[in-house]
């Protein structure tokens, strides 16, 4: 009497293609930050995670577009605001405005000192001014979403009287987050939380006026 044969599970390509998908994004990044975004290579960003490079091809149609999308796996996981992500935490809005920026502004420099996290955002800045079809994308996807959440805390504060009612909210998130973002991609001073701190004073002089 013969034995009944057991079943052989058929393997799991969905699982297959989700280790190699993030073995990818954690070489694409690695790579990024130990070579710079320069000589990183398709092949080398194969080789590291261990799967051919036609596979990367299959998946993305350029360097970039690999790095952009492991980053912005990054920021999902380390909740690092992405894209209308629903359980990103709102901008704080506790009746103090100086406060909340304060704490939002120390925060995203925590973030730009973080070598995981600033290495690949410098690279996709500069060569989003390269590629502005990647540059597009890393506006839409990274900047944005920070930047909807200051303008809706400032309109909150000019509609209360917190800041001057003339106030264009658009030039003024950009008083609060362009120098921030001049002095980390420049190295023009040290960034700290003190600059964060001292950022907010002048710019919250300004838009309350006398």
């Amino acid at each position: 009497m013969s034995e009944k044969a057991t079943p052989t599970a058929m393997p799991d390509a969905g699982r297959r293609s989700d280790r190699s998908r993030r073995a990818i994004y954690e070489a694409a990044l690695a790579l990024v930050s130990e070579t710079g975004y320069a000589k990183l290579t398709i092949e080398a960003i194969a080789a590291r995670a261990g799967v051919g490079k036609q596979t990367i091809y299959r998946w993305w149609p350029s360097k970039g577009d690999v790095v952009l999308e492991a980053f912005l796996d990054l920021a999902q996981r380390s909740a690092v605001t992405p894209e209308d992500d629903p359980g990103a935490a709102a901008f704080p809005d506790s009746g103090d405005l100086a406060a909340d920026l304060k704490l939002v502004l120390q925060a995203t420099v925590d973030e730009l000192n973080e070598p995981a996290y600033a290495d690949p955002a410098r690279a996709l800045s500069a060569e989003g001014i390269l590629n502005p079809q990647l540059g597009a994308r890393f506006l839409e996807h990274v900047l944005a979403p920070g930047l909807r959440l200051y303008a809706t805390r400032l309109t909150a504060a000019r509609e209360r009287g917190e800041i001057r009612p003339e106030t264009e909210v658009a030039i003024a998130t950009d008083l609060l987050v362009a120098p921030l973002t001049y002095r980390w991609l420049m190295g023009t001073g040290p960034l700290d939380h003190a600059y964060a701190d001292a950022l907010v004073d002048h710019v919250l002089t300004g838009l309350r006026g006398a």
